[in-house]
């Protein structure tokens, strides 16, 4: 695995501060449902970004990487429910969503950038 891929190493370190969230939210807080739906989609974008790196095609390739956006996105709308019922405060909520929300835009940003290379 390149080293200098950084959304591979952006998506595992997230993956990996997500299990740690899960932990904290089953064990201290005893919120076990959402806390699952947050550790598995938070954990299956680095997965599918994963799947992504062996691609059999661009078009596979924008696809794996898809669903690593579409896992992203539903981990916000988790982590946007864990904040508004006040399961987590404003800081735990802004330092973890904001990392996600990085994780959408370069996710964004690789599939529009592959999308306009196939076209030219």
């Amino acid at each position: 695995m390149r080293k200098d891929n950084q959304i591979v190493v952006d998506s595992k370190a997230f993956a990996l501060r997500i299990i740690k969230f899960y932990k904290y939210l089953n064990e201290e807080k005893g919120v076990k449902v959402l806390s699952k739906q947050v550790l598995r989609s938070g954990t299956s974008i680095g997965a599918n970004v994963r799947e992504s790196v062996n691609a059999q095609s661009k078009m596979d390739f924008i696809n794996k990487l898809s669903i690593a956006l579409k896992e992203a996105n539903e981990t916000a709308y988790w982590l946007e429910l864990l904040h508004e019922t006040e399961i987590i405060d404003e800081k735990q909520f802004e330092s973890i969503y904001d990392n996600c929300c990085k994780l959408t835009a370069t996710l964004t940003k690789i599939i529009k950038s592959t999308k306009s290379n196939i076209k030219d």
